[in-house]
């Protein structure tokens, strides 16, 4: 691969020119959002861990370890709170 860190067969033009849909750029936040976190989130986060777990025990581990599941089937997890 040469020094110039460019994508061969690829000109600079065209790889800089696609266009972001507005929908894929998150909003700005203020500080009362800072710590708020959609359920979305939370679901796409469980996710993560429970593929990246080595077993049940450390999938249960991590995520109570970030909030993620509640102490209680009838409580909101910590990071919604």
């Amino acid at each position: 691969m040469s020094g110039t860190g460019r994508v061969p067969g690829q000109p600079t033009e065209q790889r800089f020119a696609r266009e972001v849909p507005a929908s894929a750029i998150p909003s700005q936040r203020n500080a009362a959002d800072a710590y708020r976190v959609s359920e979305d989130q939370v679901h796409r986060a469980r996710i993560v861990v429970a593929r990246n777990a080595e077993d049940s025990e450390d999938c249960r581990r991590l995520l109570d370890m970030l909030g993620l599941i509640a102490s209680s089937p009838d409580q909101l997890p910590p990071v919604r709170r």
